[in-house]
């Protein structure tokens, strides 16, 4: 399994190095704070630690930190985390080169908040799973984590990547003992799909 993944996420650092310091070639890159992360910090305004998974270019991270939260930002991506920090030299903002399949202790039950956008979808569905217990195991108790994905019909079946995600696989969170505060879809066409899903989870 170890290697399977591994091999499954090696293109993010070919893309990120590739085009280093040229984000129009990086599709998810636009630069900017995603607009439904901005929605919910106006609508929860509590802070604290928060961790943005796959974070790369840094601009959530960014956007969780001026608005106060202590942020933790992770990306498989030597070269993401560089430009990262090349970026946003100066900002009160740890950003970390770290595989979420190998998370160490120190980072696992420390988040009151963890936003994580379409890295989910980016690798096969096979590891659909086992990637949703390891940004879980990220939370603290009551902690809350905000998921945003595209989504797709549960008859259809994407060859991708990416791999976009079925209202029932959004069951593993709550098997996983997280209570759903909302699981909502949002019309928004892309080239990958028509609408999005808008996740929110507690940790009991």
């Amino acid at each position: 399994m170890q290697k399977d993944y591994k091999q499954a996420s090696a293109w993010f650092e070919e893309l990120y190095k590739e085009n280093y310091k040229q984000n129009e070639n990086i599709p998810w890159a636009s630069m900017q704070g995603n607009p439904h992360l901005l929605k919910y910090m106006k609508e929860n305004t509590e802070l604290g630690k928060c961790l943005v998974v796959g974070c790369g270019l840094g601009d959530d991270a960014h956007m969780l930190a001026q608005a106060g939260y202590d942020v933790t930002a992770i990306d498989i991506s030597d070269s993401a985390i560089k430009w990262c920090k090349e970026r946003f030299d100066g900002i009160c903002i740890e950003f970390l080169v770290q595989d979420v399949f190998e998370l160490p202790d120190s980072l696992r039950g420390e988040f009151d908040f963890v936003f994580e956008s379409l890295t989910i979808q980016s690798l096969p569905r096979e590891f659909r799973e086992e990637i949703i217990n390891a940004i879980s195991s990220l939370l603290s108790k009551d902690g809350k984590i905000l998921v945003i994905a595209h989504g797709i019909d549960e008859d259809k079946n994407p060859k991708g990547p990416p791999w976009p995600m079925k209202r029932s696989e959004f069951k593993h969170f709550t098997d996983l003992g997280l209570q759903e505060l909302e699981l909502k879809t949002i019309e928004e066409k892309t080239k990958i799909s028509s609408f999005k899903f808008y996740a929110l989870y507690r940790k009991k």
